[in-house]
């Protein structure tokens, strides 16, 4: 499917630097990269106009539902959003039904997402050759996955042969304040508490414990979706390279606050919850000292009505994938930094974790996934206009500054900033996270 394609006039996002230049795909792969670039005969070439090519991004923590609760998102329909956002490439998780935690099980996941796929693909669960790391639920969120045993935990954390990635809560703390919760006001728990039942405390308690386990026994942690100032002092500031512990925050724990409830309610009920601003101002301190190294979404999609139910009936979790791209670049301007840096969180540095073969940057002899992007280019999102299957988003109404014009999958034209191109070019991803592997400079 794959063709020769040079695009010119470009400035280039690319290891912390923004340079004007050509780049030009021969089979799937960055052929060459240079100030102009001569088109070779027969190739497509796309004029960029200056706007900026960047590689794409490279989400590390999705629910695209696929199987068994298909009404919400599926393999198919979530990617398709995803390539629109400029994702091209996304990490699964296992809270599926049935759950990934057996490899026939993930073998048969791999087989739905073959062909299907608008975006490269992995599925985090078990084998080291054949996953990106292993998702440990150490707080019970959805479905069945938790694991709280203490000898449990030890041995994972002793023998896990790759990285292993935590959801952190201590569950007994919440059912104990979901319980007084109910006690008092029945059914009629407004949105405000939900930050307050699922606590910052409960958060520290049990990412304190992941990283004191990972730390006793040498093994490498991700630590998925942090939401509090207190966890922060767990977590080295600087660059990820060399660490055994890394740390992802959200896009909606960097960009909504507990003040959000009152005009989105459970439209915005994600777990970990969305706390106060104060924690979100030292989410967002935490990400430009180098704390908090990847920016992700942890796209959960539910059905309208679903979400519209009481606190305890509504399930948690929000579709983010088509939007956390342009996001995340509007915010570079609110927290000071350059879009380089964002691209860094975004793409380079999830590929340096899960050691993601020759994608996340623009270099030579590296596959093609590439994302146009307007850096002034004003849009409003609307319910209406999304491709998530649940057909809703929680910045509805919202301006955008940032738009992707353009999506690339191995070389294949993806997204042409209007819709979604009938390619489906997503493959797996190859990944090696390694237990003895530090996160080292690609």
């Amino acid at each position: 499917m794959s063709q020769t394609t040079l695009f010119r006039n470009a400035r280039l996002i690319n290891e912390g630097a923004e340079q004007a230049s050509d780049l030009l795909v021969v089979d799937g792969r960055i052929e060459k990269i240079a100030g102009e670039i001569s088109p070779p005969t027969g190739a497509t070439e796309i004029d960029v106009e200056g706007r900026l090519l960047m590689p794409g991004m490279i989400d590390d923590q999705v629910h695209f539902r696929e199987p068994g609760l298909t009404a919400k998102g599926d393999l198919t329909t979530e990617s398709r959003a995803s390539v629109a956002g400029g994702t091209t490439s996304f990490m699964d998780m296992p809270n599926v039904n049935p759950p990934i935690t057996t490899r026939p099980a993930l073998a048969d996941k791999y087989a739905l997402a073959k062909g299907r796929c608008h975006a490269n693909y992995a599925i985090k669960a078990l084998k080291p050759e054949e996953t990106c790391g292993i998702k440990a639920f150490m707080g019970a969120s959805t479905g069945s996955l938790l694991v709280d045993d203490a000898d449990a935990l030890d041995n994972l954390f002793r023998f896990a042969p790759v990285l292993v990635v935590t959801h952190c809560e201590d569950s007994p703390m919440i059912w104990a304040a979901e319980r007084a919760a109910r006690d008092e006001l029945g059914d009629n728990v407004p949105l405000s508490m939900h930050p307050e039942i699922r606590s910052a405390a409960a958060c520290l308690k049990s990412s304190a414990l992941a990283t004191g386990l990972a730390r006793e026994h040498d093994a490498r942690l991700h630590v998925l979706h942090l939401t509090t100032a207190d966890e922060m002092p767990q977590f080295a500031r600087g660059t990820r390279y060399g660490k055994r512990i890394t740390a992802e925050i959200c896009i909606h724990h960097l960009w909504f606050s507990a003040d959000d409830y009152e005009t989105l309610g459970t439209r915005i009920k994600c777990n970990p919850a969305i706390k106060a601003s104060e924690h979100r101002a030292a989410l967002r301190q935490a990400l430009v000292d180098g704390r908090r190294d990847v920016i992700a979404t942890d796209h959960a999609p539910h059905l309208a009505e679903e979400k519209d139910r009481h606190y305890f009936a509504a399930p948690a979790g929000l579709p983010l994938t088509e939007h956390a791209l342009v996001a995340a670049l509007d915010l570079a301007a609110e927290l000071d930094v350059h879009v380089p840096f964002m691209v860094d969180k975004l793409a380079h540095a999830s590929a340096d974790l899960f050691g993601i073969a020759d994608r996340g940057y623009l270099r030579e002899g590296y596959w093609a996934d590439l994302v146009i992007v307007d850096p002034d280019a004003p849009w409003t999102t609307r319910d209406a206009d999304v491709r998530y299957k649940c057909q809703w988003t929680p910045f509805d109404g919202h301006e955008f500054r940032h738009r992707v014009t353009g999506t690339w999958v191995n070389g294949v034209h993806a997204y042409d900033g209007q819709r979604v191109l009938d390619v489906r070019a997503g493959v797996p991803l190859a990944c090696n996270s390694g237990r003895d592997q530090n996160v080292v400079r690609r």
